[in-house]
């Protein structure tokens, strides 16, 4: 074999040799665009998914006994846990306490009427109370600080709509 025709086969093998290197590097870039401009495109759908399924890990029902009045209050329709929009004020004055006081921790209690299943309407008030929790967590409030308290049963004078809520107080660490 000549010098010509090594060099010439020398040439060939480097230039597949850079020809493969420049597609990697040009695949390795577009995905990191492709996968920028996607991430960009949907950041709270992502943030209150990841919340959301932290926050199922974190199903304790603490039996704490309140003495201080509750924070905020949200309600809810009949037969339902979705968190509804005028709920939006109280998440917020709980951030804003929250930071006005990172020592302390969320209490939030699930209520529910005395009509129908007790074990169903037990699981609806918790529902709400998770509800409410999820809320807190795509606000940016860390799920240590969030505690769910065993659901109750509210008879009483109080109306339908008192019945259907989830009471937030803010407590001392326990």
């Amino acid at each position: 074999m000549s010098d010509d025709d090594r060099d010439d086969s020398r040439k060939v093998g480097l230039w597949v040799v850079f020809t493969s290197v420049a597609v990697l590097l040009l695949g390795v870039l577009g995905f990191a665009v492709v996968r920028t401009v996607k991430g960009s495109a949907a950041p709270t759908a992502q943030t209150a998914t990841a919340a959301a399924s932290a926050a199922d890990t974190a199903d304790v029902l603490v039996d704490y006994t309140t003495t201080t009045a509750a924070l905020a209050t949200a309600y809810f329709e009949s037969g339902s846990a979705a968190l509804q929009a005028d709920a939006d004020p109280a998440l917020a004055e709980t951030v804003k306490a929250l930071a006005a006081d990172p020592a302390k921790r969320v209490l939030l209690s699930g209520y529910h009427d005395a009509s129908g299943d007790p074990a169903m309407n037990a699981e609806l008030a918790k529902q709400r109370a998770k509800a409410v929790r999820a809320a807190l967590l795509v606000a940016g409030i860390p799920l240590n600080q969030v505690l769910l308290r065993k659901p109750e049963s509210t008879t009483g004078t109080g109306t339908e709509r008192e019945a259907r809520r989830v009471e937030i107080r803010l407590i001392d660490a326990p």
